[in-house]
Parts: structure tokens; sequence; C-alpha cells
């Protein structure tokens, strides 16, 4: 008897030891997973998880653009982010390249999904995915124009929705992000606070033009210009004195409008 419970405490002491050891191993990849964040790991929490903890029942958020549903951190207002940037004349386009930037797309919050998919997912309504997160159809109620496109990925229909950059990589370029390291302007990139997916000819129109330059339609102005504050404040970009004119102009009609917190820095 005394030698079968040394056996049995043995067995149960060794599959205690494997359950810490994995329970440590999937924590360590969850936290990294979200680049050591915290919050931002428990951000990627889907909503029906967090209502089964909690008792409460799935909800469903309904957002023709797409945005609500990346999470973003409310935080003060627009008007008051946009009165802590610093304001500067643009520097130069010198050395300026897209693959400044890093690689297109790059998962760089390690879903599993490139940001580009990632997006259109978010964006589209009636988004329909294959097993390797590609976006295959659905349908974007532009919030640029307020035009709706057609999706269906192919060699010549997946550029009629391209991912804009709510502030321009090369706009970010020269208003400050050239002396930032090259983490920091992937993360610009692919930030999904500073991606919105758009028709194709609203984002050749805008191209890489700042808030004093182009604007979306009237509707969309107030969220467009606090998601453009939002981004560069997250990274320490500036405005031009033009700039910052214009988008007081917009936030003055909707003073309550509020930033956002990056969810990769911030």
């Amino acid at each position: 008897m005394p030698r079968k419970s040394r056996s049995s405490s043995t067995l149960f002491t060794l599959i205690a030891t494997v359950l810490v050891v994995l329970t440590l191993v999937l924590g360590i990849s969850w936290l990294r997973s979200a680049n050591w964040s915290l919050e931002a790991a428990l951000q990627k929490i889907p909503d029906n998880v967090w209502g089964a903890i909690v008792g409460q029942e799935p909800t469903k958020t309904i957002d023709n653009t797409g945005f609500d549903l990346s999470h973003p951190k409310e935080y003060s207002t627009a008007l008051t982010v946009l009165s802590t940037l610093e304001v500067k004349d643009k520097g130069s386009q010198n050395g300026y390249s897209r693959d400044k930037f890093g690689r297109a797309w790059t998962d760089t919050d390690r879903n599993g999904c490139d940001q580009r998919n990632d997006i259109l997912a978010r964006d589209l309504n009636n988004a329909v995915e294959d097993s390797r997160c590609r976006v295959l159809s659905g349908v974007l109620d532009d919030p640029y124009t307020l035009g709706t496109v057609d999706f269906k990925r192919g060699e010549n229909s997946s550029s009629l929705i391209p991912i804009d950059h709510v502030v321009a990589l090369s706009n970010a370029w020269t208003t400050g992000a050239s002396s930032l390291n090259d983490v920091r302007r992937q993360q610009i990139a692919t930030d999904p606070l500073n991606l919105q997916a758009t028709s194709r000819e609203a984002n050749t129109q805008k191209s890489d033009q700042d808030a004093s330059t182009w604007l979306p339609q009237p509707g969309y102005r107030c969220e467009y210009v606090a998601r453009q504050v939002s981004v560069k404040a997250a990274y320490g970009l500036w405005v031009t004195r033009a700039e910052k004119s214009a988008m007081e102009d917009v936030l003055n009609s909707c003073p309550d409008q509020p930033a956002y917190r990056s969810q990769f820095v911030g």
C-alpha cells in the first residue's frame, strides 16, 4: 500500500508540473503575440469569450466603417490632443520610400493574418474568409465617399478596394517618421488605427495629401481627422500650421469627438 501511494503521488506531481509548464508556455506565447502588452493581449480575447466569463449574453457591434470593431481605446478629445502636437514645417522627402516602412501588410499584431486581410475583414460587410484569413468577398460602405463597392478577391478585382493610410506614409515621413526606427515606422504602416478600406477613386484622389488639402465627405470628417490626430500623437509626429488649422476647423464642429489610443503604442 505505501508503495502504491508513493506511485500515485509521483504521477500527480508529474501531471501538475506538465500543466504548469504548459500554462506558462501558452501564457508567454499569448503575451508575445501582443508585443508583450497585457492590455493588447486582453483586447484579443473575443467578446463572446468575455461574455461567457462574466455571464453576459454576446452582443454584436454594428458599424458600417468597421472602425468600432477595431476596439480603439478612447481618451480625451481630438481637439485636446491636437493642441498637444508640435507645429512645424514639413521636413524633406529625401530618403523616403515605401520600403522605409517595412514589408507591406506585415502581420504586426501577430494574429496569424496579414494586415490587409485584417482590415478587409473589419471594414467589409458580410465578409467571407477562407481558412488562410484571405477575404474572398464582401461589400464596402465607403466612409470616404458614401459609395458602395462590391469586393471579390481576384487578380483584377481586388484592387477596387485599396487600404488607405489615414496619415499617408509620405506625410508621416516629412512630419517626424524619418527619425523613427524601423520598428516604429512599420507600426505606423500596419496600425489598424491608421488603416481604412476605401474605394480606389477616393484613395487616388487623396494620395499623400493631409487635412489641409483633402478631406472625405462631411459626415466622416470628424472621425477621419480624429484618427489622424490620434496616429500623429501615438507616433510623435508633428503637424504643419495649415494642417492644424484645417483640423481645428473640422473638430470645432464636433468638440466632443474623442481621440483614440493605438493598439500598438501608448
